[in-house]
């Protein structure tokens, strides 16, 4: 079922629970995708009713970035979440999440101004409210957030934990194409070309894992093989970082250990990717 305003969602989640019900909630930007399915899964398993939120959140787009071109199709996310299983999408507008005269943020003071923070000024604070609002919307008792977006998914658990809200964050594996390419709904954006180029991000995480296996801990070594290999393809133009951090407080390492995290940002063509993998 589809709920376009938040008045009404707010009731069916007080029904819901009212019922005893448990509610997995699966926030997303649309142009669904299998990582996006896998998180609908895991919340079916878990719960009695699963809400899937989409919603394009201009708060947590940069100037000049891709909030008007970002891909968009409801017709086709529906009939995804339908064939999935799904019991109720919320699809809000942009005026009734941010109504005129709106000046409520969120605003984290660790953790965001590393990695993807760094280069995104203001990201972190458009993520946390956007999903602070959803959560108080929909009530979820567990939400489930892919870990491609690793940075999302720890900050918005030390949300959770900060503000003593009563829902379990659920990090769910990232997903990848054949071929080792992580899904995501900007790969759209790539050429063919530049599809072959964005592989440079996998290939670059797998060697550095195989190196660690191998007894490789220097990360300024492990680091400068993954920059060789992406440096290697044509349409690879920044390289915005290549980190290798604690998974739980996101500080980089010096010496790798076995639960790390390796997360990379670039640039393919004009497209801006993420990756990672746990050593």
């Amino acid at each position: 079922m589809l709920i376009t305003d938040i008045k009404s969602m707010k009731e069916i989640s007080e029904k819901l629970r009212k019922e005893g019900k448990s509610i997995g909630f699966v926030p997303t930007m649309g142009y669904l995708h299998e990582g996006h399915i896998s998180l609908m899964e895991c919340s079916k398993k878990e719960n009695d009713i699963t809400v899937v939120s989409i919603f394009v959140n201009p708060t947590q787009f940069g100037k000049n970035e891709d909030l008007d071109k970002y891909p968009r199709d409801l017709e086709r996310d529906l009939k995804i979440c339908k064939e999935v299983g799904v019991n109720y999408v919320f699809y809000p507008s942009v005026e009734q999440m941010y109504p005129a005269g709106y000046s409520t943020y969120v605003i984290m003071e660790s953790l965001v101004d590393r990695l993807c923070g760094a280069f995104r000024p203001g990201h972190f604070k458009g993520v946390l409210t956007v999903v602070n609002k959803l959560f108080n919307i929909v009530k979820p008792d567990r939400a489930y957030f892919g870990k491609k977006d690793y940075q999302q998914y720890v900050v918005i658990k030390k949300m959770v934990k900060d503000l003593n809200m009563d829902i379990q964050i659920i990090g769910c594996p990232l997903i990848r194409e054949k071929d080792g390419l992580a899904l995501s709904s900007r790969n759209k954006y790539l050429s063919k070309e530049e599809r072959e180029s964005a592989l440079s991000l996998s290939k670059a995480l797998f060697k550095a894992k195989q190196l660690f296996e191998k007894g490789e801990t220097d990360v300024s070594k492990l680091k400068e093989e993954m920059e060789k290999i992406m440096r290697s393809y044509p349409h690879v133009k920044e390289i915005q970082y290549i980190e290798i951090v604690n998974p739980e407080n996101l500080e980089p390492k010096e010496k790798a250990e076995k639960g790390d995290i390796i997360l990379v940002a670039a640039f393919v063509g004009s497209t801006r990717l993420i990756d990672n993998i746990q050593l």
